[in-house]
């Protein structure tokens, strides 16, 4: 009874792959070129995919205030760091 179950299962999976691979076949043809530009199955939609973003723009004093940074960590850098 339960090798006959097998035996059924497994023919009936082996007609799925048979069907499946003949629409592969199809999809792809028999030279293997795929047909069109498109994919055959869209991708999973992605939030905000399609939005473009603003540019960020910072104000003066904000640049102003990035720029002594980065000075002061290099002036503190090159006082550990002399050239040579």
């Amino acid at each position: 009874m339960l090798r006959m179950f097998y035996t059924t299962l497994l023919a009936e999976i082996d007609e799925e792959i048979a069907k499946l691979q003949e629409v592969k076949r199809l999809l792809i043809g028999n030279d293997g070129v795929k047909r069109g530009h498109k994919p055959v199955i869209a991708p999973a939609f992605k939030f905000g995919a399609n939005k473009t973003r603003k540019k960020r723009v910072l104000s003066a004093a904000a640049t102003a205030r990035i720029r002594a940074a980065q000075k002061a960590r290099w002036a503190e850098w090159h006082k550990t760091h002399p050239r040579k």
